[in-house]
């Protein structure tokens, strides 16, 4: 595409003191986006200034997002503003669509000095809803601490950006395009990509498509239900589990990405209609996944739940089904502190290397660059291996595929198989969201207090006809043994002697108030088939009984559990 040569311009702007990036970069309503002048302007600044001219000068840089309301507008803005920062091409999905995963690969593929999802995950979307934009570094991971510290402090002292307003770029059509701009910059190129084929590509080379096709498509199929969730995992679906591997089209649901996702949050635990669609029986497996492809939830028949937790633990244990690890053997195997321990009994009794690392992905990708570690998981329905450097939903359903092609087992086989094998990590989530940030600061500090004094540990807590006794209690700390930074403050662990734990989290911080997580894992060695909620309850008596939040914040539960 030839035009003549383009105006770039700089235009004065003011800070916001509110664009701290957090683990999954900038988050906030889409109402703020769009009423605060240049609020999407000065954070693309910062993160284009937070690059050294030298290494961003004629760098390639990938863009895409989860097609979700205001995508096409941040879009725009961002390859605008690419083009007056002296980026040389902007790699972008086609019509905007990159899942997360696909976007990592897509960095790792073009050698990209890094990338910029437009994503909110799974917060609601629409005019509403909730919009976000992450920057990604040249390893297709999220950018570290230090990075994502370096852009919330430009963001504060920002006076000005560059942007290219007459650029205006085709999303429609897979191809090249060509600008020329008055500046020193070399022409300005931007390439619209199949949004599915590079990443299609890699899982080729990842599992064995053929036997996967022949356990969803031929004699003895097994049926499988998919809930895209009007996500960006919609194409990707349609295309690899229909297109190749032969599933019919019925089998799939919610395959169009829509900017509001249909009117309900791209949350695995919202898919209601999947888990009545697997209640009733007539489908083998089932999973959703969330607005940007990243997370994923799967089911077996009857609506039987595989926890986050459970998942990961039961691909670590079968991880031979899927040729990629026959080829590379397995490095290490990770989870975030607050995941079950199930991971760690594998990782034992494998003589696996196990890690055990703050919430974020970018932990685990520090760890895969350095050879140490193939296979990760957390809590917040996230499971991964280093074939890319984020979280990716579709992986962990082909791998949960290859499970079941091996096997030949239900999938609530293969759990109850694990549990008699290893015991069972009996595990939920509380969230008290909107808590007076105060308060919920006051009962961190107070409960720190309480469990580090010498005097907690050893410590007997009895109800009903179990007894738990603290073997270890400690704000948890990390020391990243690749690069030796240090992460403190990642949240207050109590260990129970028979490996049962409390842990308490201040996640997040807005307008709206705190949210305070306590997560329960209870360990049981034979007791393996029981309710999880009768399992957990004494130690949620306990934790609420430590904690005293239900007086401090007046309340008599929590007003999310997953």
């Amino acid at each position: 595409m030839d035009t003549g040569p383009l105006q770039v311009l700089t235009v004065a702007t003011a800070p916001y003191p509110d664009q701290r990036p957090g683990t999954s970069g900038l988050r906030k309503r889409v109402s703020l986006f769009q009423a605060r002048p240049y609020y999407l302007h000065n954070f693309i600044q910062s993160i284009f200034s937070s690059i050294d001219l030298r290494d961003r000068q004629g760098s390639t840089v990938v863009l895409g997002g989860d097609g979700r309301f205001f995508n096409r507008t941040a879009i725009e803005v961002t390859v605008q503003m690419a083009a007056a920062n002296g980026v040389g091409r902007v790699i972008i999905g086609h019509h905007g669509i990159l899942s997360t995963p696909a976007l990592s690969c897509v960095i790792r593929k073009y050698k990209a000095i890094g990338g910029i999802i437009l994503t909110a995950s799974h917060n609601p979307g629409g005019p509403e809803g909730y919009f976000g934009i992450k920057f990604n570094v040249a390893n297709g991971g999220p950018a570290k601490e230090a990075i994502t510290n370096k852009i919330f402090q430009i963001s504060r002292a920002i006076e000005e950006f560059a942007i290219c307003p007459g650029l205006r770029v085709d999303l429609t059509t897979v191809g090249k395009q060509s600008f020329d701009l008055e500046n020193k910059f070399k022409p300005f190129k931007v390439e619209i990509v199949d949004s599915v084929e590079s990443y299609a590509n890699l899982l080729r080379n990842i599992f064995d498509f053929a036997t996967l096709k022949e356990l969803l498509f031929k004699e003895n199929q097994i049926k499988i239900r998919v809930d895209a969730m009007h996500g960006v995992a919609g194409p990707y679906v349609k295309r690899i589990l229909c297109e190749e591997l032969g599933c019919p089209a019925t089998s799939v649901i919610n395959c169009t990405p829509l900017e509001d996702f249909g009117g309900q949050p791209p949350n695995p635990t919202y898919a209601a209609d999947l888990v009545e669609d697997m209640r009733s029986g007539l489908w083998d497996f089932g999973a959703a996944f969330d607005g940007d492809g990243d997370r994923n939830m799967i089911l077996g028949r009857n609506g039987i739940f595989v926890s986050p937790s459970d998942s990961v633990a039961v691909i670590a244990d079968n991880i031979f089904c899927i040729p990629y690890f026959q080829q590379t053997g397995v490095r290490g195997f990770a989870r975030s502190m607050p995941t079950s321990a199930a991971l760690d009994r594998v990782a034992k009794a494998t003589k696996i290397q196990l890690y055990e690392t703050p919430t974020g992905w970018k932990f685990f990708g520090n760890l895969m660059d350095a050879g140490c570690l193939s296979l990760c998981g957390e809590e917040s329905f996230g499971t991964g291996s280093d074939h890319v450097r984020e979280k990716d939903g579709l992986w962990a359903v082909l791998a949960w595929l290859s499970i079941l092609a091996a096997r030949r087992q239900s999938v609530e086989d293969i759990l109850k198989d694990h549990w008699l094998k290893y015991g069972r990590n009996y595990y939920t989530r509380y969230d008290y969201e909107n808590v007076d940030i105060d308060t919920a600061c006051e009962m961190m500090e107070d409960l720190e207090i309480l469990i580090t004094d010498k005097s907690f540990v050893r410590q007997r807590f009895a109800v009903e006809d179990k007894i738990f006794q603290v073997e270890k209690a400690d704000n948890f700390e990390y020391t990243d043994p690749v690069d030796s930074t240090i992460s403190r403050n990642q949240g207050l662990r109590i260990i129970f002697s028979d490996g049962s734990r409390i842990i308490y989290r201040l996640s997040g911080t807005s307008s709206e108030g705190a949210t305070v997580r306590i997560y329960i894992d209870s360990y049981e060695q034979h007791n393996v088939f029981q309710d999880t909620q009768v399992m957990l309850s004494p130690l949620a008596t306990i934790a609420v009984k430590i904690s005293q939040l239900h007086h401090r914040t007046r309340r008599t539960g929590p007003s999310v559990i997953t």
